[in-house]
């Protein structure tokens, strides 16, 4: 599904924003419980004003369906922790739709600081019975957007040299997984690239696989197989990657570029 103009502003903002607080521009927030909700969460516990985009008829579709009243749930906690809020909704399988989350953010908040994409097609198939139009729509989400939200980001970054941050959430899924692997593997790269490629920006990019988190889309068994593989002996949470990127996205994270961090309690 595509929007006429790509985005819908469809909650409250709250409150302006202030000075001193940079914007973080958070893709994927559709659900209180994913990783983007707690990322969003903790940026605004840090200062930040967060501007998010969400996709409901993409968690219609999947096993978890939509979560009434999430976008105003997670609007009203962020606006809780201090932050100014724009909540976009965006179809990212559109070409059109991330200079129009940037419009919307810029307009309703200001200049982006850091651009934090959580977003994701996934939608499991293999080698034998992957579709076409399948394949296409997972590198359209997860690849195309990924590269255009970049490309935004840079032409319009007008920042102080050394505070812009760029953090994409990756996996390392194949098997069973073909065109989420598949797109997400091209998603590293894309990033990556902005390392260098954005230098005289001053900004550093860097990837982040969160390993397996549970938010709502596992199995019993699948979820006793992830904990017996991780020497903690637990799950990874949405928090757990919150701390890392609020790491990144922070000044003492300015020296971490260019990397593909794997933050998943050692899971195998």
């Amino acid at each position: 599904m595509s929007h006429s103009e790509g985005t819908n502003q469809a909650a409250t903002e709250s409150g302006e924003s202030g000075p001193d607080r940079p914007v973080a521009l958070v893709t994927g927030v559709g659900r209180t419980v994913g990783i983007g909700a707690g990322i969003a969460r903790q940026l605004a516990e840090s200062g930040w004003d967060i501007a998010f985009t969400y996709w409901t008829p993409y968690d219609q579709r999947m096993s978890w369906g939509a979560e009434a009243g999430a976008t105003h749930a997670i609007s009203d906690d962020l606006a809780g922790r201090g932050a100014a809020t724009a909540a976009i909704e965006a179809d990212l399988s559109d070409p059109d739709a991330p200079a129009a989350v940037f419009d919307e953010a810029e307009s309703r908040l200001g200049g982006v600081t850091a651009l934090v994409m959580c977003h994701c097609e996934s939608v499991d198939s293999g080698l034998l019975d992957t579709t076409v139009e399948s394949f296409d729509r997972h590198f359209a989400v997860n690849a195309r957007a990924t590269w255009l939200l970049i490309r935004e980001y840079g032409r319009r970054f007008a920042g102080v040299p050394g505070t812009g941050r760029i953090v994409s959430l990756t996996s390392d899924h194949t098997v069973g997984n073909l065109p989420y692997g598949a797109s997400k593997g091209a998603l590293d790269r894309i990033t990556l690239a902005a390392a260098h490629e954005f230098a005289h920006l001053g900004v550093t990019a860097n990837v982040v696989n969160p390993g397996p988190v549970d938010t709502g889309w596992m199995s019993d068994e699948l979820r006793a197989a992830c904990v017996t593989q991780t020497p903690l002996g637990r799950l990874g949470t949405p928090q757990d990657t919150a701390n890392l990127v609020e790491f990144l996205c922070s000044p003492r994270g300015q020296w971490v570029n260019g990397q593909l961090l794997l933050s998943n309690g050692g899971s195998a």
